[in-house]
């Protein structure tokens, strides 16, 4: 082989390299760009173009109070945080609450009627904001103290919480349907959010009523978190 021939056979691997080179960092550059682009997607969805995810969370203490004597009208004050974990805006209709009470196996359903920490004072005074559908923007939150109220006068037993003890609780929201954006809404289809938390009332006092409510502490001693069941 000629110096020539040798030069130009160098010559040839060379560029065979430099295009393989080349090529590499093309496709290289074509991962990145698909990657990016799902990236973009993904955030565009789950930012402004997910179905609301309502979420519920309930803190460690709330008070109760049956402040009226002959009737079956008892307070629940729920501090709840509410919080929107989708893209699109979600509206929280109404809230049930069911308390039950383990030894007895009785259950009683309260319902969402007011806003503000209970006192007597106000309650004479109809000092409470009523409680209204509270809309949550996509990625938004929101803490409300909720007073559920007896729901009905056929609820019973009078008084559900009466001594001390450990009681149940199911918080469940009603939320308003939305209009579902494409067939991913149809695959992530939420049912509405709930939360499940037990309380131990530590002391009964009825005095306390006169004025105001009485402690329940949460059971293992942390605030109760909730979300919304899939549906098929």
């Amino acid at each position: 082989m000629t110096k020539a021939q040798h030069e130009l056979g160098g010559e040839g691997a060379e560029n065979e390299a430099r295009g393989y080179s080349g090529h590499r960092r093309g496709s290289f550059s074509a991962v990145i760009s698909v990657l990016a682009l799902a990236f973009s997607g993904y955030s565009l969805w789950d930012s402004s173009l997910k179905a609301p995810d309502l979420k519920v969370f309930v803190p460690p203490v709330i008070q109760f109070t049956a402040p009226y004597n002959n009737t079956n009208f008892e307070v629940v004050e729920v501090p709840v945080t509410l919080l929107n974990d989708g893209g699109r805006t979600g509206t929280a209709l109404s809230m049930d609450l069911e308390v039950t009470n383990p030894k007895t196996g009785e259950v009683k359903r309260f319902y969402a009627a007011d806003l503000g920490r209970w006192t007597m004072d106000k309650a004479r005074a109809n000092g409470f904001d009523p409680f209204a559908p509270i809309p949550l923007a996509g990625k938004s939150s929101k803490t409300e103290t909720v007073l559920f109220y007896t729901n009905g006068p056929a609820q019973k037993p009078d008084q559900i919480i009466r001594e001390p003890g450990t009681y149940g609780f199911r918080l469940v929201l009603d939320e308003a349907d939305v209009n579902e954006f494409g067939p991913i809404d149809k695959i992530f289809r939420h049912g509405p959010a709930e939360v499940e938390f037990n309380m131990e009332l530590r002391n009964y006092d009825a005095r306390a009523f006169q004025t105001g409510t009485l402690p329940l502490y949460s059971t293992s001693g942390r605030s109760a978190k909730g979300g919304s069941s899939a549906q098929p």
